[in-house]
This record gives C-alpha cells, structure tokens and sequence, in this order.
C-alpha cells in the first residue's frame, strides 16, 4: 500500500550519491506597461486604503496581525547557506522558482482531527512551481510523495544528522524539513528553488472558506467516510472542510492512484485560481482582510517572503498572467521498478521538462490519454491543464 515505510533499503537497488526578458520593447508598449502599473498601484492603494477605514483607525495593528501570521522558517535558511557551494545556479534573471509545500502535520489549531500526531510531518502535497521571468505564464509541476528518489544528508530537529538515503520522497520532509526538501528537488532537478512556502490542513481550508468555497464538476456523487465527504454529481460548490477531503482522498475516487490524485488537486487549484482571479478581493475590504488573514495564517516561508511586504512583491508580478498561462502538470513518472507501489520518473520525458524549467523556456500542456508522458512528439508538450481549465464553464 502506498503510504506506508517511506525508506527503501538501497542494497541491490539504486543508492543516492554524493537573460531576463529581452530588451529593446516599443515606446508604445513601455507606455503601456507604465499605465498599467500606475493602474494596479491605484487599485492596490485603494484596497489598502479601504481596509485600513474598515478597521476604524487601527491599519496599523491589521497590518501588524497579518505580518506576525508568517513564520519565517530561520532553520531551512540556515542549512540551505551551509549547502551553498552544491547548490544549482539560477541561470535566467528574473525567473523564480518556488516550492510549495502541504504539510500533514496534526500539530497546531484545527489539524489534530485528521489524525494521531506522530511528531513528525510529511510532504502530503508539492509543488514547484515555476514563474517565467517576463511574468507571462506560470507552470506548477506536482512530485509525487511515492517518487523515489536520493535524498542527501540532511540535519533532524534534534540537531543530528541522517545518512544519505534511496528513499520515497516525502522522507526528506519528514527527516529534514523544508531545507532537506529544497537540497532533494534541486538534486533531482538541477533546477535551483528561490524561496518555498509551507502550509498546513487549516491553513487550506481557511484560504478557501475565505473565498467563499470554490466550484468543482463531478462527474458521479461522492461517499467516502474516511475523507468525510457525501457529494452529489454536478456542480458543487465545496467549503473548506469539503476542499480538503476532496484534494486527499484518494481510495473512492477515480483508479485510487496518488497520480490520479495530483491530476484532481491541480484541476482544484485550477478552480482556486479563476476565483480569486473573478473576486473583487482587493477593491472589497469585507473579503480583503479573511483572505489576507488565511493567506498567512499557518504559512511558513522563507525569511525574504516572510512578510505582507515579501507577499506582496510576489503576487504583483503574476497579477495579469491570464488562467490559460497558468499551467499544471506532474513531473513524467511511472511504477517504480522494484516496487510497483512507489514511482519513478520516465525518462528522458522528465529531464527535457527539468531542462525547459531551468532555461525559462516554455512548456505546454494538453490533455491525453496517454500515460503519464508527453502528448506528442513535440519537447515542450506535456499531459496536464490550465487554470482556465478548472473552472466548471
């Protein structure tokens, strides 16, 4: 079953080892860069200004509140300068590429009901994600927590190290924090991660409640009691609690696979994307301060992202990539070898996508039936969707 030990003993198996946007635009299309600037500062203003009046005079305490939410992860930091030199080098100005990751911790307020707290934490959901240095598309690639991977010596909470490791890649999370996350993605991928993000079960469900719950299609009712989950066929609307037992659960829907999972988890943060794309979030201070308030509740970043200030210079320079530039796929992978319950990725399918990353070149995707591969013989084309893609039409 998958889900189990996340160690593979590496005896008689695989063992881990050891420019910018181009230049040279128009005057017209500078001057309408600037106008476009000088319209988002206006709106942004505006949604400040107007949050700062709902508070009555005290804009400064919402702010503080909101900026005192995010944890920055000082230790992650701290291992992540120690590796420096074996490190990939960002070879695109501009590009940035961020890991996502949804911890299954049961630790904290909300999350003990999922679970007996074992005192550690996996990777359940990640993502790298990947924004292009002219901020025109997005691409966000799901790594299975099944995949096998090398995961490299990383240091535990209680100051120890662990040995290089074979491994399922949620063991890195589980053994080494974020900071042992990023060093195995980047290991794997060459791929350099910028800044990441780490996000709990309540601080999901909150973001979507915040929002209003967000609209899924489903093809055939739901009843999964492990999951909590009692839906009808159609259009539903799902709230927090529902949208998290829907990106989870995986044993009553579709083939059970964690791929078919991913797939599900994308086509929702799809959906996620188009609403607050349509929410009038900023120039509306009654759903301005739960959004802001759940965005960084329970979120923990890096130490530059740490603050609305950091947020902010983030979301400002993905605000116009339209939902059809927004792009979802899972890293080429299969069955693994030695063990069909755990995965591997395919090759080379896997490494012109790492390549495509790395370079900022672009990557499309298109729905196929083929598995798990590229759709056509073209390098840049892979099975997956677009924002756009998960709103209901």
């Amino acid at each position: 079953m998958r889900g189990g030990s996340p160690v593979t003993d590496t005896a008689g198996k695989p063992s881990g080892g050891t420019l910018g946007p181009g230049a040279g635009s128009s005057a017209t299309g500078d001057g309408l860069v600037r106008r476009r600037r000088r319209r988002w500062t206006r709106v942004a203003a505006a949604g400040a200004g107007l949050l700062v009046l709902a508070a009555g005079g005290g804009g400064w305490a919402v702010y503080a509140k909101l900026n005192g939410n995010i944890t920055a992860d000082e230790a992650a930091a701290a291992e992540l300068a120690e590796y420096e030199r074996e490190r990939p080098t960002a070879l695109v100005s501009g590009a940035l590429n961020i890991l996502l990751i949804g911890s299954d911790s049961r630790a904290g307020a909300g999350n003990g009901k999922y679970g007996k707290d074992s005192g550690t934490e996996r990777s359940d959901t990640t993502i790298l994600l990947h924004l292009a240095a002219d901020r025109r598309s997005a691409t966000a690639v799901s790594l299975p927590r099944d995949l096998m991977v090398n995961v490299p010596s990383c240091r535990r909470p209680d100051g120890s190290r662990t040995e290089p490791m074979f491994a399922m890649f949620n063991y890195a999370f589980e053994v080494g924090g974020s900071a042992c996350s990023i060093r195995t993605v980047e290991k794997l991928t060459s791929v350099r991660i910028d800044h990441h993000m780490v996000i709990d079960f309540s601080g999901f469900k909150n973001m979507v409640d915040a929002v209003g719950g967000v609209q899924v299609c489903l093809k055939e009712p739901i009843t999964d009691k492990a999951a909590k989950l009692k839906l009808p066929a159609g259009r539903v609307t799902l709230d927090g609690e529902q949208a998290l037992g829907y990106v989870r659960v995986r044993k009553t829907l579709g083939n059970g696979s964690d791929t078919d999972r991913m797939d599900r988890q994308q086509q929702f943060l799809g959906a996620l994307v188009s609403k607050l794309r349509g929410n009038d979030v900023l120039l509306n201070p009654v759903k301005l301060y739960p959004v802001l308030d759940a965005a960084t509740s329970s979120l923990t970043t890096d130490p530059e992202l740490a603050s609305l200030r950091g947020l902010y210079q983030l979301v400002r320079g993905v605000r116009d990539i339209p939902t059809e530039h927004v792009r979802f796929l899972t890293v080429p992978r299969e069955s693994y070898v030695y063990d069909a319950n755990r995965d591997q990725l395919v090759e080379p399918a896997a490494e012109r996508l790492f390549a495509r990353l790395r370079t900022d070149e672009p990557v499309s995707v298109a729905k196929s039936t083929k598995k798990d591969d590229e759709t056509d013989s073209s390098a840049s084309t892979f099975r997956g969707s677009t924002a756009a893609d998960g709103s209901c039409g």
